[in-house]
């Protein structure tokens, strides 16, 4: 008995004749929804992450109005002001307490991409020596 080559099997027999065919197609099919699964997830931990630091951006506004004498306007408004325009329409909140230190608390909704991940807020707090 004669042995071929792998190559010449595959191609000489009628069994292993177009056998492989469509294989990588159904593979990559199948693997799919896991890919876009995963894309998905760290959209969303990009998402909250730039929530996370328009908040800490916001509260180091609010806390820096509401520190200082020379300050025009509401803490409130420049806090808001200080996010970004699509991401404050979302949910916004903000508190302020303190005395000699003021602390401003503000609080983003973290817009969602994958479904189901409704309702989280990033929040931050920022504390600034009053003048």
């Amino acid at each position: 008995m004669t042995t071929l080559p792998y190559s010449a099997r595959i191609r000489s027999g009628p069994a292993g004749k177009g056998r492989d065919r469509g294989q990588v197609a159904l593979e990559y099919l199948g693997f799919l929804p896991l890919l876009l699964l995963v894309a998905m997830g760290a959209l969303q931990l990009g998402l909250a992450a730039y929530a996370a630091n328009q908040a800490g951006t916001a509260a180091r506004a609010g806390a820096r109005t509401a520190a200082s004498y020379d300050a025009h306007g509401d803490p409130r408004s420049t806090a808001r002001s200080a996010v970004s325009g699509w991401l404050s329409d979302g949910g916004f909140r903000y508190s302020q307490r303190g005395g000699q230190d003021i602390t401003a608390t503000v609080q983003v909704r973290v817009p969602s991409v994958v479904p189901g991940l409704d309702g989280w807020w990033a929040k931050r707090s920022a504390t600034m020596p009053r003048e």
